[in-house]
């Protein structure tokens, strides 16, 4: 098992990538910390883990909200003395075309995506570095890379948390702290399943391979980076996007 004993905090864990994470880490011996803002989704992924024998817990945290969120680390420290893994895959879209953008759109995204990844990093980094060693990974896409039609805020926030993790890179790594990004391209999610077959396909066709990748593909990612098999790893990107050029 590549995290046994290790304790890992999913934010944005109780659907889609974060859901498949949680389970991966779980299985790779992990105890998992399954923080959400629905719920029943927690409860649901903390019972598909018991189920297998696994290990979690769910926390549910607005992570926008720093009281909370402070709350959270501290809470998860006080039960498993540790906190070993961050992911930061807590994220939301607000698509239009710049000229119709509102303020309100703009705030939110920046809010839940960027913000939001600054509360959690910097509460995770300050018990990490007590503890000399952690790992903080950050959920950005290949939208933060090359940008997208109609995603002026989404592709800012997922440029803005590569700046953060190169950042953090350089300024955490004398405590024994790695940080890196995945930018995922095109997955399967349940979002993605109810677009049209023609904008599937199309989607598709951008990949030399010719598929869409799946959340698994993306935990597998995390799993990696995660685990001492990436322990000279820092301050990187990884694109799981299937070679998707944009």
């Amino acid at each position: 098992m590549r995290l046994k004993d290790k304790v890992a905090m999913v934010t944005g864990g109780g659907r889609g990538i974060g859901e498949t994470t949680c389970i991966r880490f779980a299985e790779e011996g992990a105890k998992v910390v399954v923080v959400d803002m629905n719920g029943e989704d927690i409860k649901s992924v903390v019972g598909k883990i018991k189920s297998f024998g696994g290990e979690a817990t769910g926390m549910q945290v607005d992570v926008t909200d720093r009281v909370q969120v402070e709350k959270m680390v501290a809470e998860t420290v006080k039960k498993y003395s540790k906190l070993d893994i961050l992911v930061n895959n807590a994220g939301i879209t607000a698509d239009t075309k710049l000229v119709k953008m509102t303020e309100e759109q703009w705030d939110k995204v920046i809010n839940v995506n960027l913000k939001g990844v600054f509360n959690c990093g910097q509460a995770a980094a300050r018990v990490m570095s007590e503890q000399g060693y952690g790992v903080i990974l950050n959920a950005s896409s290949i939208v933060g890379i090359y940008g997208n039609f109609g995603q002026t805020n989404y592709a800012a926030t997922k440029w803005g948390v590569i700046g953060m993790a190169k950042t953090w890179a350089k300024e955490l790594g004398s405590k024994g702290i790695r940080v890196n990004a995945v930018a995922p391209g095109f997955i399967m999610t349940p979002m993605t399943e109810k677009m049209p077959e023609k904008v599937l396909d199309m989607m598709k066709e951008k990949s030399p391979l010719k598929t869409l990748g799946y959340p698994e593909d993306i935990a597998n990612a995390y799993v990696y980076l995660a685990s001492d098999e990436a322990k000279f790893i820092t301050g990187a990107v990884l694109s799981v996007d299937g070679g998707v050029v944009l």
